[in-house]
Order: structure tokens, then C-alpha cells, then sequence
């Protein structure tokens, strides 16, 4: 019997201190995140960060959470309990950090009959740090709990016709009643070093801003240019004039260089240079999460207004927006009958 894991990033069990500090410690722990030897995360992580970080998360997740609980969790199950209607087989949600494990949903599905799994890391596009880390975390429980089951990955779908449409969609209902200057496209920020790290060639990725145009197998694993390749089909497809729109990169750690130009510089620049009405879309995300509702949607906000803009405005993520939910169970649908998956 074929089945269906959706999997996302993760929360806390509360927005409390004592929960957030074991989820940061899987999070920050995780060597596809942090990458440095093991030796020096764990004094870094756990010798430095974990001894300041939970109760300053803590309170940002307070800052955002809900009655239901974590935003990203109650989005990601609306999302899932709205696909399981379109699709006659069993979808199961995990996340790849916190209680609600990879391993609790693969066994959801094995309780159900499933021996044929088809993969859904809830991310458009290949980073390390998040399509990939789902990937390997997979399939590290399968071989360690589940040796029976196959599992087929969906690709990431950052430029697939039918993402770009309920995307730009989405963002153009999102910009109705608001006369925007500038629309920026604001990604989460990865080290300089992933980039190159992820490059199969070796010698593709040089991050200076020519690479991206030249077609390489390299950008199949690189984040850089799939990011930018979703803000020009998003721009195409509304026809955005290319004066309005830019792309930049969001929340870095400090000590190492990371993808440019950082979002929270951007807020100061384009206010400086006269923008007064900014709308920031965040796209890396298919669920409105700490990082989009807090860091952009609150402090943002902020940071823009502080440099002289006057009206800002977040656009949601997709979430569980039916025209998402109809093209995410097409897909799964199409897998189930032929085995095809999007391009």
C-alpha cells in the first residue's frame, strides 16, 4: 500500500524555556545545520548558545503563539487534514525536529498497511540545512525501524509551473488594497560555505552573481539560485516590473559570511532610498512560522518604519490555502497511479 509523509520544520511543545531548550538542542545539534565537527557543535551549542538562546526564543514564540499551540504546527495539520480529503491514501505529518517525529509518522503509516512511502519535505527549495536534513533523518529510520518500506522523495518544487501559480497567486491576493513601492522577496539565510558545499561539480558556485545564469547540474542542490529562480518566475508570471522587486536573505548567525544581501539591511536601505510602502514576501516557507511571523512580520516591521518607511505589510505564506492543498494532492495522486513526480 502506498502512503504519503508530509514533513516540516518543528516546534517547541510550549513557548516556554524548559521545552524550547531541547528542541534548540536537536535543531542547532543537527550537523547539516551547524556544520563544524561534532567536538566544536557541541561546545558552541551546548557550551555557549543553549545557555542564553531558550529564554530569548522563548519569549519570541510567545510573541506569536496561538491557543491551538505553535503556529507552524496548527498550519501544517490544517494542511495535512485538508490533502488526506483529496487523496485516498494515508498522509501522515512529521516534523523533523521536537515530539512530533519522522519516526512517530512513518510508524502512523505502518500501522496503516503502508510499505511504499512517498516523501514530502515542506520545502521548495534543496538547502542542507532543511531539504536535505529531512532526506537523510528519513531515511536514517527507515533503514534503523522500517528496512521494509520504500520511500520515494519529492524533488523540490521551487520552479514548478503549478507552485509559481498558487504562489503569485497568493501573493497578489496578499497586495490587494496595498499601493506598494517595493516588493521584497526575503529568503532564510544560509552559510556562503553550504553553497559550495552542496555543489556536485566542486568548481560551479561561486557565489558572485553569474554563476546562477549559467546552466549547471550544480543547481540542483543549489539554494542560491532556485530562491532566485522563484522570485523571477513569481515576477514573470505577475508581471512585476523588475525596478519594484528585490531578493535578500534573513536570519544569520553571527561569525561567518552567509547569502547577501541580508534582509534586515534592506529594510534600512530601501526606506533611506525612499520607499515608503513595503510588502515583503517570504517564500523559502509553505507555513507561517516563528522566522516569518516574529523576525518579518513583527520585527521587521520595525526596523523598516525605525529607517522612515511608513506602511509594511507581510504576505502569508501558502499555509493551507485550498489552491495549494489542490495542487499538493494532484501531485500526490499522480505519484500514486503512475509513479510520476513533478519536474
Amino acid at each position: 500500500m502506498k502512503g504519503v509523509l508530509l514533513v516540516n520544520l518543528g516546534s517547541p511543545d510550549s513557548p516556554t524555556a524548559k521545552d524550547v531548550k531541547p528542541y534548540l538542542d536537536e535543531f542547532l545539534m543537527d550537523e547539516r545545520v551547524i556544520d563544524v565537527p561534532k567536538v566544536l557543535r557541541n561546545i558552541l551549542v551546548r557550551g555557549i548558545i543553549l545557555q542564553t538562546r531558550p529564554k530569548k526564543s522563548a519569549k519570541a514564540y510567545a510573541k506569536i503563539w496561538w491557543d491551538e499551540g505553535s503556529p507552524l504546527i496548527v498550519l501544517s495539520e490544517r494542511f495535512a487534514e485538508k490533502v488526506k480529503k483529496h487523496t485516498d491514501m494515508p498522509v501522515a505529518l512529521g516534523m523533523r525536529y521536537g515530539s512530533m517525529s519522522i519516526k512517530k509518522a512513518l510508524q502512523e503509516l505502518k500501522d496503516k498497511g503502508v510499505d511504499e512511502v512517498l516523501l514530502v519535505p515542506l520545502y521548495p527549495h534543496y538547502a542542507m540545512s532543511s531539504y536535505e536534513t529531512v532526506v537523510v533523518k528519513t531515511m536514517e529510520d527507515k533503514k534503523k525501524f522500517f528496512p521494509e518500506m520504500k520511500i520515494t522523495t519529492l524533488p523540490a518544487f521551487y520552479k514548478s509551473p503549478e507552485y509559481i501559480k498558487v504562489l503569485s497567486e497568493s501573493i497578489a491576493d496578499g497586495l490587494k488594497d496595498f499601493d506598494y513601492d517595493h516588493i521584497l522577496f526575503s529568503y532564510h539565510g544560509i552559510p556562503e560555505r553550504h553553497i559550495r558545499k552542496s555543489d556536485p561539480t566542486k568548481f560551479h558556485c561561486k557565489i558572485d552573481g553569474t554563476c546562477c545564469g549559467v546552466n549547471s547540474v550544480a543547481h540542483n542542490t543549489c539554494y542560491r539560485h532556485q530562491v532566485y529562480e522563484t522570485t523571477e518566475l513569481v515576477k514573470n508570471h505577475l508581471g512585476l516590473s523588475e525596478e519594484k522587486i528585490s531578493t535578500s536573505f534573513q536570519s544569520r548567525l553571527a561569525g561567518d559570511p552567509w547569502l547577501k544581501p541580508y534582509t534586515d539591511y534592506e529594510f534600512e536601505r530601501l526606506a533611506k532610498e525612499g520607499k515608503k510602502k513595503l510588502a515583503v514576501v517570504t517564500a523559502a516557507f509553505v507555513s507561517d512560522c516563528l522566522e516569518t511571523l516574529e523576525e518579518i512580520a513583527m520585527e521587521g516591521k520595525e526596523q523598516f518604519e525605525e529607517a522612515g518607511g511608513e506602511h509594511y505589510k507581510h504576505i502569508p505564506c501558502l499555509n493551507d490555502n485550498d489552491a495549494w492543498v489542490a495542487v499538493m494532492a494532484k501531485w500526490l495522486n499522480q505519484w500514486q497511479a503512475t509513479e510520476a513526480l513533478p519536474v
